[in-house]
């Protein structure tokens, strides 16, 4: 399995840009790819709903990065003539950056990370295609070395779009 410390040391791919929450534009390298991001998750089309990941500090936070494209499946249902990313794909999203930062930890068990919890969440605005959806992630605790629990934020353009927080447990 790789690691995020692999990856700051090898991944030296194109910048991207992201809007920080004061609006500022920043150029930022990602920390993993894609194909980093599924070394680390079983998640495969059309369920992978993490691009990139920006930021990482271990044991705290994560920031990944969706760009939401008019071609993904959901789409075509919801709603035609009026797309609109379904809420439980974007607190889905937000989980998947959330199984970054579990899965890097060093004394948590090896396993599938699943949902056990989802609190307080509230939807501010749609995501619409042609958004990038950044969710920044971070650890609120870990008990048992079998359960996590995060607060999790989606913004697109330094608008908060969903935030709550997240409970995980690891099934063998």
């Amino acid at each position: 399995m790789s690691t995020l410390t692999d990856a700051n040391t090898t991944n030296t791919a194109n910048a991207e840009t992201v809007q920080t929450p004061n609006g500022q534009i920043s150029a930022v390298k990602p920390i993993l790819t894609v194909e980093q991001i599924q070394q680390l998750l079983p998640h495969r089309y059309p369920f992978a709903l993490v691009d990139r990941i920006v930021e990482y500090i271990p044991g705290e936070k994560a920031v990944g990065i969706k760009n939401v494209t008019f071609n993904e499946p959901h789409f075509q249902g919801h709603f035609p003539n009026r797309p609109i990313m379904p809420g439980v794909l974007i607190v889905e999203a937000m989980a998947q950056v959330g199984g970054v930062v579990l899965s890097q930890l060093p004394d948590v068990e090896q396993g599938l990370f699943m949902f056990a919890g989802i609190d307080k969440v509230r939807f501010r605005r749609p995501v619409v295609p042609g958004d990038r959806l950044i969710m920044t992630v971070e650890l609120l605790c870990v008990k048992r070395r079998r359960f996590g629990k995060v607060q999790a934020r989606a913004e697109v353009d330094s608008q908060r779009v969903c935030e709550g927080e997240l409970m995980f447990s690891i099934v063998d």
